[in-house]
């Protein structure tokens, strides 16, 4: 299990996640729920163990030990990875080679086609370039891809639909559906309640703290009517820090 407990963040100063506490089981589908702004990436960032987001108070616990003062490379021989909202770009890479990683990640031809093909990407691409000649929503699909390669025990996955258009969310569902097949937790950070009919057990988040947390179709309704068009997240934020 991997456990977010008590989590303070400040940046510059400024408080960013305030006493947050999560807990991610074995193989189940997470979605990280909330608007723009309300720090659901910082949490991405913080439980790959990106430095700028080490937090200042709390623990992160996988299987009971402490990874708080683990960098990305730790977390990651230990199983965690990242598909971030910014997709890749490398000059001079081709799609084979970053998904292989050089041939890292063994994977022949073949399999990594059809790993390819799940994202919605013919195998023509894995002759080309990983560079400006791709489209966003193309890099968006041949990272998902990767994350599959790499048989991770939690992917995070943040905004995983940010730059695609609507017609690939059954593509991002099947990705989600295959990783949780073989076993892994996926962690997926949206603010769309399509994103977040997929899951097993959600969290909605505002202003860096818990504002809910239960099974998708509560947190649906409850997104919906609380949080769509909010115009007075202070007076929710004071009703949250009074429990």
């Amino acid at each position: 299990m991997l456990e977010l407990k008590n989590i303070h963040l400040f940046i510059e100063g400024k408080p960013i996640l305030k006493n947050l506490s999560m807990n991610f089981e074995n193989g189940k589908r997470y979605v990280i729920l909330g608007n723009n702004g309300t720090g659901k990436s910082t949490v991405a960032n913080l439980i790959m163990g990106i430095e700028r987001y080490k937090p200042q108070k709390g623990m992160i616990l996988l299987d009971g030990k402490d990874i708080t003062q683990l960098g990305i490379y730790e977390r990651a021989k230990l199983g965690i990875t990242i598909s971030f909202q910014e997709s890749v770009r490398f000059e001079g890479i081709t799609t084979f080679d970053y998904l292989t990683l050089g041939g890292k990640v063994k994977s022949s031809y073949e399999e990594t086609k059809k790993i390819l093909k799940l994202s919605g990407l013919n195998e023509e691409y894995l002759k080309r370039q990983v560079d400006e000649s791709l489209s966003g929503g193309e890099r968006k699909r041949i990272e998902l891809a990767s994350v599959l390669m790499l048989n991770a025990r939690y992917v995070i996955l943040d905004e995983p639909d940010s730059g695609i258009d609507m017609m690939s969310l059954d593509t991002i569902s099947e990705i989600i559906n295959t990783l949780n097949s073989n076993g892994t937790t996926t962690i997926t950070i949206t603010h769309r309640e399509e994103v977040l009919q997929n899951s097993d057990y959600a969290y909605l988040m505002c202003a860096g703290m818990i504002l809910n947390q239960g099974s998708p179709e509560k947190m649906s309704e409850y997104y919906k009517h609380l949080c769509d068009r909010c115009d007075h997240p202070n007076e929710i934020l004071e009703s949250i820090e009074r429990r």
